[in-house]
């Protein structure tokens, strides 16, 4: 039973879509603050980049101490490159100023083997532009990652997904053409001119950048798969200085002799191969709508994140039911995830979208968008906007920029949330987070304001707590043996829950139990 009780001390309120955009978190300060994952990493001689995230009045200088031989730090934009061939767990002092102040952070730098420490944040083009992508809309969006602020707060990667090749059978110029060259490459359509320079573009801005394929003849929208040119493909994406593939089961059904677990996994370990062979670092993202359950085997043909289920779409079923039906689908000890791989609910419908052939608001309200936004960390799923950049407001841009939520994302323990407590549509989700402290979700998915209440005996802790409301980033206080908030219909009140500290006689602090 879950520790909660319905409590019709207000009116009820249902959903609706004049529902006030209501703004939770503080605006960062002017002083610097470095944010972001504690830990990051390349393979050994792989292509190392990282744009140190940090928020505070500019102009300001960065600096690191203790990076890997052959790692530099560009001092103006905070940007870190280079190539290390020795292998070890790194720790490095980065420190930046302005006229504000100092802030320095340790981090972990890991040359070796795994990538994917925490899981990827940034922008993916699919619900934001659909097959409307190109060049021009690619370096648009990096601008923006970068101008918005939203760089600054660990969204690193500018993702392309389907459309972008050579289309048969269309009228339109820019898809005209051979789908492959003379020598069996893949060609990019004219909206995309010359991938190596955008690639380089974005490289430039200090993001990373992925690519889109499908192991079948076809891609989901009709363009051109990579079945049987799986190495000469993935040397393509190479030359062109791609770091991740998205692949996209898609057209494999007419390929695959059954839904066996070999028939499941063999497209996905040729590719993982081919990718290996080019000697550079690709993040591998499995598309294929939990299958087989993905998550017992993506790891073992190389995948780094991999889909659990359909996509969150805006038809034909209402994006509410999708979301929380892949959000909530994760939830449970029998999907494990942890540092190098990690469940994908789909994307983060927020912001405008493309319904059709038009951007218009995401149909989700925002208590719902809080709701996602908070079940996706406490999932440790990746948080990848899929929204139009050009049109991000105030709202949205808080919502996503929060460093306190994003922390129970990226946090390096990288465990999942477990459900302690559930009765009817109220839920209770909780994480152990590294430093020993649990982010605790109170979500309400029914149509009242309910009283919701966490118990530390559902948790198994006892003694005081200090809680603290990651959302408002505000301390609520000491609590001895449980939590209780009012939780608006479809939203959540997300909080974590940290041990008192104290002074013993020696001066030194502990934690209490």
């Amino acid at each position: 039973m879950i520790s909660a009780a319905v409590l019709l001390a207000f009116a009820p309120l249902f959903l609706a879509a004049s529902e006030e955009a209501v703004i939770r978190t503080p605006k960062p300060a002017p002083r610097p603050r470095i944010n972001g994952p504690s830990v990051t990493g390349s393979r050994p001689g792989g292509t190392f980049l990282y744009r140190v995230p940090a928020t505070g009045a500019r102009p300001m200088t960065f600096s690191a101490a203790g990076l890997p031989p052959g790692l530099v730090i560009d001092s103006s934009t905070g940007i870190i490159t280079g190539r290390s061939e020795r292998e070890g767990d790194y720790p490095v002092r980065l420190q930046t100023v302005n006229s504000f102040g100092t802030a320095t952070r340790t981090i972990r730098i890991v040359i070796g083997p795994a990538l994917a420490h925490t899981p990827p944040m940034g922008w993916s083009s699919w619900f934001a532009e659909d097959f409307h992508i190109s060049d021009r809309i690619v370096r648009k969006q990096a601008d923006l990652l970068v101008s918005s602020g939203l760089a600054a707060h660990g969204y690193g990667w500018v993702n392309i997904d389907d459309g972008w090749a050579v289309k048969q059978g269309t009228n339109e110029p820019d898809y005209r053409g051979p789908e492959r060259d003379a020598a069996g490459n893949l060609r990019s359509n004219g909206k995309f001119p010359d991938m190596k320079a955008m690639c380089d573009y974005v490289h430039g801005k200090g993001l990373k950048i992925g690519i889109y394929s499908s192991p079948g003849k076809l891609t989901c929208g009709g363009y051109p798969g990579s079945y049987g040119h799986e190495e000469q493909d993935a040397r393509q994406f190479a030359a062109w200085g791609f770091d991740l593939l998205k692949y996209d089961w898609c057209s494999y059904d007419k390929i695959a002799k059954d839904k066996s677990l070999e028939e499941l996994e063999k497209p996905y370990r040729i590719m993982n191969e081919a990718l290996r062979k080019t000697g550079r670092d690709f993040l591998y993202s499995l598309c294929q709508y939990g299958m087989g359950q993905v998550w017992n085997w993506g790891r073992d043909v190389g995948g780094h994140l991999w889909r659990t289920g359909m996509d969150i779409a805006p038809s034909p079923r209402p994006v509410w039911e999708t979301m929380t039906e892949n959000g909530f689908l994760n939830v449970g000890p029998e999907k494990p995830v942890g540092p190098g791989g990690w469940n994908d609910p789909d994307f983060l419908l927020v912001g405008h979208i493309r319904i059709g052939e038009e951007s218009l608001p995401t149909p989700l309200t925002p208590n719902e968008q809080y709701l996602q936004v908070s079940l996706w960390s406490m999932l440790s799923a990746p948080l990848l906007v899929s929204a139009d950049l050009t049109k991000l407001d105030e709202f949205t841009l808080n919502l996503l920029t929060n460093d306190e939520v994003i922390a129970v994302d990226q946090d390096a323990l990288g465990g999942q949330c477990v459900r302690v407590a559930r009765h009817g549509p109220l839920e209770v989700l909780a994480k152990d987070l590294e430093d020993g402290s649990k982010a605790v979700g109170l979500f309400n998915r029914g149509e009242l304001q309910t009283w919701m209440t966490v118990k530390w005996s559902d948790l198994r802790i006892n003694g005081p707590r200090r809680v603290r409301d990651l959302w408002r980033q505000k301390d609520l206080g000491r609590y001895q043996r449980e939590f209780r908030a009012l939780v608006p219909p479809h939203g959540v009140v997300l909080v974590r829950l940290a041990a008192l500290e104290h002074k013993n006689l020696r001066g030194r602090i502990d934690r209490k139990p």
